[in-house]
């Protein structure tokens, strides 16, 4: 990337009325996300997920289900979600990167509330097609964010750490909740072929954890929150219902995985940046 680019994409633009509306419609995000966890945690008259859709989201319903703590990665995503919002209002902020970004973040926030209202109802593959939906906006979120770079360390924690640790996540809780409707829809096939199958999914979300390294530049964050969902699956296996040794040591060793390719992601990125650098400079 060449200094001019670099130099336009964190230029701080004067806000406009299109940037206001963009900051507005985050913090109103932001807050029906707040309302929509406190009900998914049965604080405002809801049920909590471990106990919604007759114990489909427990961390004892299948094989690929994280044990209870790993969902504590949740208040530092919340945190992390806050602090943007609050971030997104400093003249700072008002940026291309933040333009191109800001509206995906709301619907992000948006479709984490939703998931948590949806499974409130018990609908357990409505909560698949939201879950994959945010997936899926998460990864255009950070392809985004990799394409311009950060232009404070603030940025980089508050933005790409935030969302990052989201997209990790959301990554492993995808394949755990659509593991959990095939169960939940009477999908029981015999010990060996659910450790097999479960396997299966495992290696796929190594190669998801890959994938990552490859497209996103080696962002620990998102390989960290994957290895953190991936272990407490492991940990589950060995430690709860149902246990499986199998699908505990191809969590693990895809936890391991997703963490080790990071360095190679990181430092391939960096070669070929000083290579285009060259390249600008020859031409």
């Amino acid at each position: 990337m060449s200094s001019t680019t670099h130099d336009t994409a964190t230029a701080i633009h004067p806000a406009t009325g299109q940037d206001r509306l963009r900051q507005v419609a985050v913090t109103v995000s932001e807050v029906l996300c707040v309302l929509g966890t406190l009900v998914g945690i049965g604080l405002l008259g809801g049920t909590e997920v471990q106990n919604t859709a007759g114990g489909a989201l427990s961390s004892e319903a299948t094989r690929l289900a994280p044990a209870g703590p790993a969902f504590s990665i949740w208040s530092v995503i919340y945190l992390g979600l806050a602090a943007y919002t609050i971030w997104q209002w400093l003249p700072s902020s008002v940026t291309e990167r933040t333009r191109s970004t800001g509206w995906l973040a709301a619907v992000s926030m948006l479709l984490n509330a939703g998931w948590l209202l949806v499974t409130q109802q018990g609908w357990i593959w409505a909560s698949v097609v939201v879950i994959l939906a945010l997936a899926l906006v998460l990864g255009e979120l950070l392809r985004r964010l990799t394409r311009r770079p950060s232009a404070s360390r603030a940025e980089r924690v508050v933005v790409d750490g935030t969302f990052g640790l989201y997209l990790g996540w959301v990554a492993v809780a995808t394949c755990a909740n659509v593991t959990a409707a095939l169960v939940s829809s009477g999908v029981r096939p015999s010990d060996g072929v659910s450790d097999v199958l479960a396997a299966v999914v495992l290696l796929v979300a190594a190669a998801l954890g890959v994938l990552f390294a490859r497209t996103l530049g080696g962002r620990w964050t998102v390989a960290v929150a994957m290895a953190w969902g991936l272990g407490w699956i492991a940990v589950g296996r060995t430690s709860g219902s149902p246990q499986s040794l199998v699908v505990a040591l191809f969590a693990a060793v895809a936890a391991v995985v997703v963490l080790a390719v990071v360095p190679w992601a990181r430092h391939s990125r960096q070669g070929s940046g000083q290579g285009s650098r060259q390249a600008s400079t020859v031409r």
